[in-house]
């Protein structure tokens, strides 16, 4: 759902179960992102309460390898577009978070979660999956770097507080609070000038971005091929 308020595009996703990532849900924000690029200033991307986003989603995943790496592919350019928005992007991580659901918080440029009994994490070694490279760069690159080894290679789930720590989330707030703080933060920023912002956010992120892009492909094939 997107709606437009006052210059802060609000994206929800909400498909009423876990929000996994389908390649409905995908197609959906990927649109959504780019009519928030055309006419706000700033963005929060936010899920439907206790569920912020499963990651992808697990009957496609295991319908076959082609289906596999095409949800696989379609879903890093996602994350990507998170990654590289020119716009402020505010993530309002109203709760569960796991695998690409957790990647999906590790974009935003601020990251505010709502209080409570839920989890975020990358767990894809526990299901037995390694890590994808872009996973690792997004993970190196936001996480509180003594925490990097527990949070891949030791698959640790977090609560949001321990996810404070850790350095998926900038803020915690009780989840009544949490649209709330989230608009607010996004209407602060999308007031920052945009040429600026954007510059810098590419200064910033660029080589990362870069890294990912020339390595995506083989990773992909790496992860795809059974050992």
């Amino acid at each position: 759902m997107y709606t437009l308020e006052d210059g802060v595009a609000i994206i929800r996703m909400d498909d009423g179960k876990a929000n996994a990532l389908s390649v409905e849900m995908i197609d959906g924000l990927l649109a959504a992102l780019t009519r928030a690029e055309g006419e706000a200033k700033a963005i929060v991307l936010t899920g439907r309460e206790e569920r912020f986003c499963a990651g992808f989603d697990l009957r496609v995943m295991m319908s076959g390898p082609a289906n596999a790496t095409a949800l696989l592919k379609r879903g890093s350019e996602l994350l990507m577009r998170l990654y590289e928005t020119p716009l402020p992007l505010v993530i309002a991580c109203t709760g569960h978070a796991l695998a690409g659901g957790a990647l999906v918080v590790l974009t935003g440029d601020v990251r505010i979660g709502a209080a409570g009994a839920f989890k975020i994490g990358l767990n894809e070694v526990q299901i037995g999956l390694p890590v994808p490279d872009l996973a690792m760069e997004l993970a190196r690159d936001r996480l509180v770097k003594t925490e990097l080894h527990r949070a891949t290679l030791l698959a640790t789930i977090y609560t949001p507080d321990t996810a404070l720590r850790a350095g998926y989330l900038d803020e915690v707030v009780p989840a009544g609070e949490l649209q709330a703080r989230a608009k607010a933060e996004a209407t602060r920023l999308g007031a920052l000038p945009n040429a600026a912002y954007k510059a810098t956010k590419q200064r910033l992120r660029g080589a990362t971005i870069e890294h990912i892009r020339v390595t995506l492909e083989r990773d992909m094939a790496s992860i795809m091929t059974p050992p």
